[in-house]
């Protein structure tokens, strides 16, 4: 990963684990709904039911697949974060680091007022390539302030 004058990151393991787990939880919500009427349980399930558990597996699934959106932009300027649901924006001047603590999961944005905001697409299990991530972020942040 080179650094140029604009950079995306986005996870690489979480993006593949979440990806299986979102089929697999989808596969098994389809698999019940379509068991679900071959069932002598004594309850009468209906279409409906099935069309339900199909539709909660697609819930699940679109849930799960949340933790994989996760995606850095950085850029002379400053670094936009997605996270989960929230995507923020910070300007160079306004990030103090860029660390990433040891026995943390994700690296993160050391703000003034001993504040941070997570940063989830650089994540420990990706190992160089969070490394890397950290490294081409603090160059860039290091260029943008003079430090």
């Amino acid at each position: 990963m080179s650094v140029a004058t604009s950079l995306v990151i986005r996870p690489r393991r979480a993006m593949i684990m979440c990806s299986v787990l979102a089929v697999a939880l989808l596969a098994v919500f389809v698999v019940v709904a379509v068991l679900l009427r071959t069932g002598d349980t004594g309850v009468r399930f209906q279409r409906s039911d099935q069309a339900a558990m199909v539709g909660i597996g697609i819930l699940l699934a679109c849930g799960v697949m949340l933790f994989a959106i996760a995606r850095v932009r950085a850029d002379a300027e400053g670094i936009e974060v997605r996270n989960v649901v929230i995507t923020r924006r910070f300007a160079w001047s306004e990030v103090l680091s860029v660390s990433f603590p040891d026995g943390a999961s994700w690296a993160r944005l050391e703000l003034p007022d001993d504040e941070y905001h997570a940063v989830m697409a650089v994540q420990a299990v990706d190992r160089d390539r969070a490394v890397e991530a950290v490294r081409a972020l603090r160059k860039l942040h290091r260029a943008a302030t003079g430090g």
